[in-house]
């Protein structure tokens, strides 16, 4: 056998034992199918403390395209208009995906707002806080035109909050170690409110308001299990 038919020997059986190894370790247990069956209209109250669903005001329509990527990511998506006695109202979209692998890691906002047109002009993190424990959160200012939006929102995989693309990968990378595939759900609050220091103290109100009247399993897969 000459030289160059062994290295093309050795590479092939290379190749073939990294097919192995890959297969070998290809998540193949859901965590999804450890948990109750997520039924995102009914986990999430229309009413809790002083919030109300408000069926006279629709919420922002998402670009048809844009619709239908998130439509292969999550397996259910949930959009709501929430206003309490004051006339405050809150926009509140959860997505869910029972498989957050590579290439279904949850679709970020910053990703899919500018997709619709709108320019994200401040990004930074936060904290709530949840009767006792924490809950991180992500806080962006979105403009279209006139429109000042300023989003709170954060994004679990499997029971870890999650913030960054870096963090998803990390925490989905995790799970596939243990063979495990997560599941993952995006969630999402939003105002019109030119005032983003106000907007961003209601969505700190109405998450805690809302927290409170979660089911304990439901809380911790919508605030993540790993919260502190």
């Amino acid at each position: 056998m000459t030289s160059q038919r062994i290295k093309a020997f050795v590479a092939l059986v290379l190749m073939v034992a990294a097919l192995a190894a890959a297969q070998a370790w290809r998540p193949t247990a859901r965590l999804a199918d450890t948990r109750a069956k997520v039924e995102l209209e009914t986990m999430f109250p229309k009413a809790f403390g002083d919030w109300r669903v408000d069926d006279r005001m629709p919420v922002q329509l998402i670009a048809p395209d844009t619709q239908a990527v998130l439509n292969k990511i999550y397996n259910q998506t949930l959009s709501r208009t929430y206003v309490n006695r004051q006339g405050d109202r809150i926009m509140l979209s959860v997505a869910y995906g029972g498989d957050q692998s590579d290439a279904t890691r949850a679709h970020r906002p910053e990703v899919c707002y500018p997709a619709q047109g709108f320019q994200i002009t401040r990004s930074s993190d936060a904290q709530v806080n949840l009767s006792g424990r924490t809950l991180r959160v992500r806080q962006l200012e979105s403009r279209l035109g006139g429109r000042v939006e300023p989003i709170s929102y954060w994004i679990t995989v499997g029971d870890h909050v999650t913030l960054s693309g870096t963090e998803q990968k990390l925490a989905q990378l995790g799970y596939s170690t243990r063979g495990v595939v997560p599941d993952g759900m995006l969630v999402r609050v939003s105002s019109i409110e030119s005032d983003a220091t106000k907007a961003y103290a209601l969505h700190h109100v109405f998450v805690a308001d809302m927290a409170r009247a979660l089911r304990p399993e439901v809380l911790a897969q919508v605030v993540g299990g790993a919260a502190h």
